[in-house]
């Protein structure tokens, strides 16, 4: 009997132990469901209106037609190594070498191995190609040299409008200074000072007392 009446409120205590952990198992799959609920509709479109969600950046929408993207400081860099090397004294040997190597090439060799006869309209062709192409990665070349050294300016103005500031900062403290210390008593003014109470001190001993 006693062990009995031991026993129950250890199994009750058991129990309530389990009902409590089950019911935390509980709020914690809620949340969890809770929780992935809020996700997707977070990140899902509203369907009702069509509309993304306006706390979120738009997304590109793959259309009918995709040019192709390019990254345009690349393709700047690029540009200006090209021109960069057309406005060497390497490139127009190189181009002086291939142009005397195809002349004499389709102009010394038999006519079975030539492929570009007189008047050689595919070097023409290839020449032309070359100089279209050359001109406007030339332009681009400029056009990013002229935005440095635009920047550069404007840097160098403000850096100058900052200096021009000090300058007159510095200025005006230095007047201020200035001013200040010719208010101040220097040594000579106070050894001034000290001398002629000393004379005065002294004219008065020597003075004779009135009767």
């Amino acid at each position: 009997m006693d062990g009995d009446r031991n026993g129950r409120p250890d199994d009750s205590a058991r129990r309530r132990l389990q009902g409590e952990l089950r019911q935390l198992r509980q709020l914690r799959e809620l949340r969890t469901r809770e929780g992935s609920r809020e996700r997707r509709t977070d990140t899902a479109p509203i369907t009702g209106t069509g509309r993304t969600r306006l706390d979120q950046p738009r997304t590109a929408r793959p259309g009918l037609l995709s040019l192709p993207s390019y990254d345009p400081e690349a393709f700047g860099v690029l540009s200006e190594r090209i021109a960069r090397f057309l406005g060497t004294g390497r490139f127009i040997v190189w181009m002086t070498v291939v142009v005397v190597i195809w002349i004499a090439w389709n102009t010394l060799l038999p006519a079975t191995v030539r492929f570009d006869e007189y008047p050689f309209i595919f070097l023409t062709l290839a020449l032309s190609l070359q100089a279209s192409y050359a001109a406007p990665l030339i332009l681009l070349a400029q056009n990013r040299q002229d935005n440095r050294d635009r920047v550069n300016m404007e840097q160098d103005r403000a850096r100058s409008d900052r200096n021009i500031a000090d300058t007159e900062y510095l200025t005006r403290e230095v007047a201020a200074l200035r001013h200040g210390l010719g208010e101040v008593a220097t040594r000579d003014f106070i050894r001034s000072e000290l001398q002629s109470l000393l004379r005065e001190i002294e004219e008065r001993r020597e003075a004779p007392e009135p009767l």
